[in-house]
């Protein structure tokens, strides 16, 4: 497919999706005709995920119903590469700190090397979102803590269910 300027990928395990990761893809909207929210359905990085692939899409594809111009698919492959694969030209992550800028400093480097014409692009956090991470959000869950305001209402309901103890 090739590619297009006004489609961009918002990539992450999203596991589970915040309010933080709801204002960066709601704030790509505004700026590119189409939004593909990458699944990453296998991470190397990370633990094995607490939600399986098709929850997390499920959470983030209700949490921008409203946009009408976000589309969720899960990609287990380079990032650059599907990137290709769906036309977009853009990567687009947000940035919380400085601890967030080295690491996708870094990324952004490996995937310019890749693919020049793909372009990282990144939106600074909100303020009230600046601390905000699905780990931080998992560890408050698995001791009791509030994270109503912290995630959509039915990833709150499903993380009770999965991590209370």
């Amino acid at each position: 497919m090739a590619t297009d300027p006004r489609i961009c990928l918002c990539p992450g395990t999203y596991d589970p999706v915040t309010n933080g990761h709801l204002d960066v893809i709601s704030r790509a909207s505004r700026l590119f005709d189409t939004v593909v929210v990458a699944v990453v359905n296998l991470s190397v990085r990370k633990n094995p995920p607490l939600f399986d692939i098709d929850e997390r899409m499920a959470f983030i594809r209700d949490a921008t119903a409203e946009l009408g111009n976000v589309d969720v698919r899960p990609f287990s492959i380079l990032l650059v590469d599907f990137a290709r694969e769906v036309g977009a030209r853009s990567i687009v992550k947000g940035l919380r700190a400085i601890s967030d800028f080295e690491y996708e400093m870094e990324m952004a480097q490996l995937n310019q090397h890749q693919a020049e014409d793909i372009e990282s692009v990144y939106l600074m956090s909100a303020p009230q979102y600046s601390f905000l991470s699905s780990s931080g959000v998992k560890e408050l869950a698995t001791f009791g803590g509030k994270v109503d305001d912290l995630v959509p209402a039915p990833v709150a309901a499903r993380l009770k269910e999965q991590l209370a103890r």
